[in-house]
Formats: C-alpha cells, structure tokens, sequence
C-alpha cells in the first residue's frame, strides 16, 4: 500500500469545528460573536455546516440553541440523522475546552477554510494551464479575480476579530456603564465601581477577609450596609476559598445563621482550595468559572494563590487578561492580597502607598480600586486607606473590628457625623478636621478632608450649613455645621 499522502487532504480541524459549534450551544452571546466570524461553508465537514445553520436559525428566532432544541428542529427538518444523530449533537455540547476561547477555534477555522480555498484556486489554475490553446493573460486574469475576491471575503470575515470590541464614541461615554450605581459606596465615593475590580490588601490578620465577608453576604442581600456605604445586591457570587479554606469558613460563620441557610444554599458557591490551573496560564478560567456555576460575582482569595508569580510583570498581565475577559462577561471581581513586608525603619503611621501592595505594578494597575487595611494582627482598631480611586477618595477610615462576631464599623470617636451630632452650637471645617486628628493646627489636607466629608452630609441630608461672615477690621466667622434636626430625631 503507498504512503498516505497528506497533501491529499483538504486543509481542515474537526476538533475545532466542534469546539466551536458545543461553545455556540452555551449561550447566545458565544453565537453573536462567533457568527461575525464565520458562514456555513467555513465548515469542512457538512454536517457541521448543517448544524452551524440550525444554530444560527434558532438565534434568529430569540430560541433556545441548548443540544435539545437543536435536534428538535433538525429532526423536523429531516437532518438529524445526516449530521449524526441526537447523540453527537449532545457530544459536541461538551466538546470545548473553553467556552470563552469560542472566538480562537473560530479563527483555526476560518483559516483553514481560507486554505482550502486558495488550494483549489491552485488546483484549477494548473487545470487551466494544461487545457489545449491554454492563454496565459486569461489564466493570470482569472487568478487575479479570484485572489481580489478571496481577498475581500478573508478582510470580511474577519471584521468579527478585527471589530470585536469596536464601539462608536457616543456608545463608549453613553452605554458601557459609566453611569451605573457603585456595587459598594455612592456615586460621589465608591469602593467598589461596576465594571472594575476591587482589591483589599494588607498584611495577615487585619481584617481583610472580616471586611470582604461583610460586603460579600450583603451583595446577598442578608446586609444592607457595609461601613455605612450601600452595598448593590447579586445574583450569585462564586467564591474562591484557595487560601485556607477552613479559616474562611470559621470566619463567615460567625456572621450567618441557620436562618441564612436557603440564602447561603441558592446563592453562594464556594470553590474549595487550587484551582485547576493558575489564571496566567488559562486566561478563560475565570470567566468559565462563573459561567459554569452561574455566578455573577467571584471572589479571589486570595491572589497568591492564584497566579503563578505575582513579581513577574508578564505573568502580571497575563492574570489581568484573565480579570478584564471576566469582566467583559458581566462578572464583577474582588480580590484579597498581600502587601510588601515592611522594612526596617518605617514608622508605624506612615501612609501607605501602591508600591507596598506585593508583586508587579501591573497588578494593581488593571484594579479598579485598592484599599488597604493598615494595623496589627487581630488588632481590633485599624485603618482603611483608599490608595486608588473610581470616583472621590474614602477615608482614611478609623474601623473598629469585634473579631468575636466577625463586623467592622467606623470608630465612632472620629466618625464625623458622630462628632457633628455631639457639637450643640455646630462645626466649623477647621473644629472637625481637628477633632479627627487630635491636633490644634490641623494641616492643609486634613482640612480639605474635613470639608469635602461636611459637604457630603449637607448634600444627603445628614446636616446644614449657616454660612459664615467675610473677614475685615473686626474680622470674619467661619461657616458652621449642623446635624439636621431630622438625622437627631431618627438616631435618638
């Protein structure tokens, strides 16, 4: 028997062909994407390009494109037994590695299929060019056509990958959610903004995972508030208990109850210890991790133990592509993490900054906002530093953590609100920013901080404002604050 020719077989991947036809049963917006990409006739094997069809006629109709609907309409079309049965439409449901890498196996496709036809425009040319009184000007113009319009169909189906993420300008500022509520705070300061990922970072037993517990099981609904901030409900939240799981569960006992126990069951999936890969070397990972569990909120904690290395900046980006394809699936993302161990000689008080957050300066580059928790293992006062910013800054905030019942508060000696309701005859800005830091002549940013926390409460109705009296020779008077009489009556 001669050798098997492998040129003689069209250039083609029926694995891909699978992976891409079981991702498009996943979910609608796969076959959005992935139908930009390709026609029916990218397809090698036909059966493919029947089904590839069936798919598509189901999405046209708002219908269910699930293995069951699909064979239903094939069968009804008379195809089911020429693609090969119920049974290998169920078999190509499971058939990718990766749901969201639905858009690579399109391209593997796509360029096969580009292949397969430059090989028969080859074939046909040498056909041509032995054909009796054969002329070479319309051969050459034949091939010229051909390529001009193999040419155009490649640049147009391959707009879906050029023009995946492509969006008009008024589109961008008007419709990709820069005007949604914060998934934690107000629109003026937020902790957490929709579309963008909120880390937490300190050292160990600050508090990070008490504070992140509290936002998490009000995103459930069972809070309403975390450190006086609102916090946006979920559907689902998915959480990754990869750092010492057992600790992680001792702890959020200590906030819920049986009475929690349908709540917990429904809407809250925990994935206990390593994950099946690191996110730098499965990028899709995360995304499939939520689609699969149907969670629209996942929690990484912690970072560590997540990524392969944290101190190497390709790595680095590597985990962030992870975090943004999440976030483009409608996931929202927190993450606990680790600061830089302290060097010798750093005063206790000093404020921290982002290069004290551990690993490559592109992990917190891509995060939407840091807090970091300053203060002594299970030490119950510490301090919350907003070191990146969606909207205005929060803080610093004094907490005050009851370890025993796992919740966190604002340290009422220096909330201001608290200061304001205990001053009779009001603040001034200067009264406040020296009340919250115990000096006489509080500084120039201590002051602003002041006004921007007294402007707040005027704006939601916490307090007023009596204007103050321009200086000259006998002198002027400063603005004063005052709790509002209703905010005294509802707290009384």
């Amino acid at each position: 028997m001669p050798p098997h020719d492998e040129t003689a077989q069209p250039p083609h991947d029926t694995d891909a062909e699978q992976a891409v036809l079981g991702a498009c049963m996943h979910g609608d917006t796969v076959i959005d994407e992935i139908r930009q990409m390709l026609d029916d006739g990218d397809f090698y094997r036909p059966a493919h390009g029947t089904i590839w069809r069936a798919i598509l006629a189901q999405r046209g109709e708002d219908k269910p494109t699930d293995p069951i609907a699909v064979s239903d309409l094939l069968r009804r079309q008379g195809d089911i037994n020429r693609v090969g049965g119920v049974a290998y439409v169920h078999q190509l449901y499971g058939a990718p590695p990766s749901v969201g890498s639905a858009a690579y196996y399109a391209e593997i496709i796509r360029s096969k299929a580009s292949l397969r036809r430059l090989r028969e425009q080859g074939i046909r040319t040498v056909q041509r060019s032995l054909e009796p009184g054969a002329d070479p000007d319309e051969i050459r113009s034949g091939v010229e056509t051909e390529i001009r319009a193999e040419r155009e169909r490649a640049l147009a189906s391959d707009c879906g990958r050029l023009s995946r993420y492509l969006i008009d300008g008024w589109r961008f500022v008007s419709e990709t959610g820069a005007d949604r509520e914060p998934l934690w705070g107000t629109r003026e300061k937020s902790a957490w903004a929709s579309g963008e990922s909120l880390m937490i970072v300190g050292a160990p037993g600050v508090g990070k995972t008490t504070l992140a517990h509290q936002v998490i099981l009000a995103r459930l609904g069972l809070e309403d508030t975390v450190l006086d901030m609102p916090v946006a409900p979920s559907k689902r939240v998915l959480y990754l208990a990869m750092d010492r799981p057992m600790q992680i569960a001792k702890a959020m006992a200590r906030r819920v109850s049986v009475a929690d126990a349908a709540i917990l069951r429904e809407r809250l999936a925990v994935w206990q210890g390593p994950l099946p890969a690191t996110l730098d070397k499965e990028p899709d990972l995360l995304a499939d991790l939520a689609a699969a569990h149907q969670a629209d909120t996942i929690v990484i904690d912690s970072l560590k133990d997540a990524v392969s290395t944290l101190v190497d900046d390709a790595l680095a980006v590597a985990f962030h592509n992870a975090r943004m394809r999440a976030i483009r699936n409608g996931v929202e993302i927190m993450e606990l993490h680790h600061q830089r161990k302290a060097q010798d000689g750093t005063p206790r008080d000093t404020r921290p900054a982002l290069d004290r957050v551990y690993g490559s300066t592109w992990i917190t580059s891509g995060a939407g906002s840091v807090l970091f928790i300053t203060g002594e293992a299970g030490d119950p006062a510490v301090t919350l530093h907003h070191l990146k910013t969606p909207t205005g800054e929060i803080g610093p905030l004094h907490l005050i953590h009851d370890h025993a019942r796992g919740t966190t508060a604002l340290d009422p000696a220096l909330d201001p609100i608290t200061i304001l309701r205990a001053a009779p005859g009001g603040l001034s800005v200067r009264d406040l920013a020296a009340a919250q830091t115990g000096e006489i002549n509080p500084g120039r940013a201590a002051v602003e901080k002041a006004r921007r926390a007294l402007d707040s409460m005027v704006r939601t109705g916490l307090a007023t404002k009596a204007e103050g009296i321009a200086g000259g020779t006998g002198g002027g008077q400063q603005a004063r604050y005052h709790a509002s009489a209703r905010h005294i009556t509802a707290v009384s």
